[in-house]
């Protein structure tokens, strides 16, 4: 057996763990494109059949017809961090008459939050693991030799077929952008907490403050479907009196229901309420983050969510002010025993 190349020993910045999302596939009418970010080896149960046939544990297309040289499926992925990547891993674990004979991987940096539409038609792709043939039943390691950031890979399959899982290996860079980011004045943890919400149908506000990231749609908070014009906020108390410099608006899991937009305002005690992020759009499965440029003070925020949904994880950076960090020191002092 020969030995792992080195750099399967970096991580796996694709996995769900690290943050990765499959954003679009052209198909995947047997298997679940998601399924090619799974932490875990892919498992099999044979003569397990579900509507569409054998159930796999990877992703899988359906047979094409009329095929040429160049017919292909594809999948996109986006990494959990921008990164230098130093290998991949395709994975046919399982797939035995049903895997794609050859492969190629193709990468690119985008800045923002790409439609998955705008990812698959208007990106340019770079070539970073040339169409070569692949084993079934097999753990294909593929050396990548590129000094360039990425921050989404795209898989083709020639012509069809199955990957069991998706593994690309590197090194994450952080965005010197965000190497300031302060305290989290939204976090439960800081002392932060909702003080309302229009609707907690499906599951509490309260989980948006929660610390690290979210396991399962279940962990965040999701609304009811509105039917009507209006649309759903949740409102939070900071942890103390502050200016806030960033946020992170978290929609990890929420696939079809995340909201297809939101915004943030701010307000100090009883004051009028002021703009802290104007309207953006949000996309499926995908941690945003945004820096703020108003400099008053706040002791309350509010995300708005257009029109309804669900999000994982509400992050809100910024410092205390001098009052603000009195305040905490006094009641800090006050419950000491």
């Amino acid at each position: 057996m020969s030995p792992a190349p080195s750099f399967v020993s970096l991580p796996d910045l694709a996995s769900r763990p690290a943050g990765g999302a499959v954003l679009w596939a052209n198909d995947d009418l047997f298997a679940e494109k998601e399924n090619l970010i799974k932490p875990g080896p892919a498992e099999h149960r044979p003569a397990t059949f579900g509507h569409k046939g054998q159930v796999y544990d990877g992703w899988e297309t359906r047979r094409r017809r009329g095929v040429t040289a160049d017919s292909h499926d594809s999948a996109i992925v986006r990494l959990g961090a921008p990164a230098i990547i130093r290998g991949v891993v395709v994975d046919t674990s399982w797939f035995t008459g049903n895997y794609p004979p050859e492969i190629a991987v193709r990468a690119a940096f985008v800045e923002g939050y790409p439609t998955p539409e705008e990812l698959a038609d208007k990106t340019e792709w770079t070539t970073i693991v040339a169409r070569q043939p692949i084993q079934g039943d097999t753990a294909n390691p593929l050396p990548v030799d590129s000094p360039r950031r990425w921050t989404h890979v795209r898989l083709d399959i020639y012509p069809d077929g199955g990957v069991a899982r998706l593994r690309v290996h590197g090194e994450g860079l952080l965005d010197p952008r965000f190497t300031e980011l302060p305290l989290d004045l939204a976090a439960l943890a800081n002392g932060g907490r909702i003080t309302a919400c229009s609707n907690m149908f499906y599951s509490s506000p309260n989980n948006l403050l929660l610390p690290g990231t979210a396991r399962t749609m279940g962990e965040g908070w999701e609304t009811s479907r509105r039917r009507d014009a209006g649309n759903d906020w949740v409102q939070v108390r900071l942890a103390g009196h502050g200016v806030l410099t960033a946020a992170e608006l978290d929609t990890t899991y929420f696939l079809g229901n995340s909201p297809g937009s939101a915004t943030l305002t701010g307000r100090d005690g009883d004051g009028d309420w002021f703009d802290l992020l104007p309207r953006v759009d949000l996309q499926p499965d995908t941690v945003h983050r945004f820096l703020l440029d108003e400099a008053r003070p706040a002791t309350e925020a509010r995300l708005d969510i257009h029109p309804d949904g669900g999000m994982a994880r509400l992050r809100l950076f910024g410092r205390l002010t001098d009052d603000g960090l009195r305040r905490v020191t006094e009641a800090w002092a006050a419950s000491a025993g």
